[in-house]
């Protein structure tokens, strides 16, 4: 991504938070007398991509807020990929995460997550591709933007910091999610 569609996607965050009119967390809750049901959350991302490459993500999550602005959840992740450019560009990855989440405002929030993929990596020593587990450690912030009193649309910046140009499973050490929550 470049310098110039960082900032406007920093600058179109910061807009969305300055006219948001009502601000919520994900979930109200009110010290013990909130049920642990009530404290859950559901959501997660779904892409889909056709054509030349085409792509297609499911990766739900399940959170739980543990304090009125600390929660944390685990999710997975499954991904089929057909990329017609080059041979044996198709293939399957999968894993998990687990993740915390700090509201520091309202609705922006700092988030950390340990993520597990395994994937079709392409070996040079061996000139194949083969199946291996690559690990990521992102930090990160994002914005929540609430659907009435459960739900919502969460905006989120994360930071490899783990990232190794040889062996990540992404390209560049920084994502950028859309999810939605419930």
């Amino acid at each position: 991504m470049s310098l110039s569609k960082s900032r406007v996607l920093i600058i179109a965050l910061l807009g969305l938070f300055f006219i948001s009119s009502q601000s919520f967390a994900q979930r109200e809750i009110y010290s013990d007398s909130t049920s642990f049901k009530d404290r859950l959350y559901f959501g997660g991302n779904l892409g889909l991509q056709f054509g030349t490459v085409t792509l297609i993500d499911v990766s739900p999550l399940v959170g739980v807020m543990i304090t009125p602005k600390f929660s944390a959840g685990l999710g997975g992740t499954f991904q089929y990929f057909d990329d017609n450019r080059f041979q044996g560009g198709q293939g399957t990855s999968y894993g998990g995460r687990v993740f915390g989440r700090y509201n520091i405002l309202p609705n922006i929030f700092t988030q950390a997550e340990y993520e597990s993929i395994n994937w079709n990596a392409y070996d040079f020593f061996a000139d194949d591709f083969r199946r291996t587990w690559s690990n990521a450690l992102f930090l990160g912030a994002g914005y929540f933007a609430p659907f009435g009193d459960r739900g919502g649309a969460n905006f989120t910046f994360l930071y490899n910091v783990l990232h190794n140009n040889l062996n990540s499973y992404y390209a560049e050490p920084y994502v950028i999610r859309v999810g939605f929550v419930l």
